[in-house]
């Protein structure tokens, strides 16, 4: 089985902090939208597809999701309480190695600050070195291996904040 391809993608610009009653139900900006549909036709320009796009189920993650789903960079795409903040990577481990016997290789990833860079820092080098940033709509890609843990035996492949996607 080949290694597994992960796009971790931070939801765009959302409205601010402590606006709405529910954080949980914050969105995105009219700015977020338009700079997150940019970004999905950059990607889809780029030929990057996914075999499913897993999201947050907070109003923000899903709607940056549905925007990339709407751009057909996925066919599939799944909401994940794994990916909610405070989420648990090892409980998504798992999650993912189920995923991976479906013959998934391409994964894009919806989420939150600071869980996404946390995750991807202990993909890489087995622990949290608070190094790596991704910005609003920003993605970091992985490699994560054929076998065994991904648990600092990943690969980062990309790192992009999304003022490089955009025209």
């Amino acid at each position: 089985m080949a290694g597994i391809e992960l796009y971790m993608i931070r939801h765009g610009l959302a409205g601010e902090p402590g606006s709405y009653p529910n954080d949980d139900e914050r969105p995105l900006t009219e700015e977020g939208i338009r700079k997150t549909k940019r970004i999905a036709k950059r990607l889809y320009d780029l030929d990057l597809r996914f075999d499913l796009i897993l999201t947050s189920p907070l109003a923000r993650a899903r709607q940056t999701a549905d925007i990339l789903q709407s751009a057909k960079l996925a066919l599939r795409l799944e909401e994940s309480k794994y990916l909610a903040p405070g989420g648990d990577l090892n409980a998504w481990l798992s999650w993912l190695q189920l995923w991976r016997q479906s013959g998934g290789d391409c994964l894009a990833m919806v989420g939150h600050e600071p869980d996404l860079s946390e995750w991807a820092e202990q993909l890489v080098w087995g622990g949290i070195r608070h190094r790596l940033v991704l910005k609003k709509a920003g993605i970091i890609g992985l490699t994560l291996p054929d076998e065994g843990s991904a648990i600092g035996q990943s690969q980062l492949f990309w790192l992009t904040p999304p003022r490089f996607l955009l025209d």
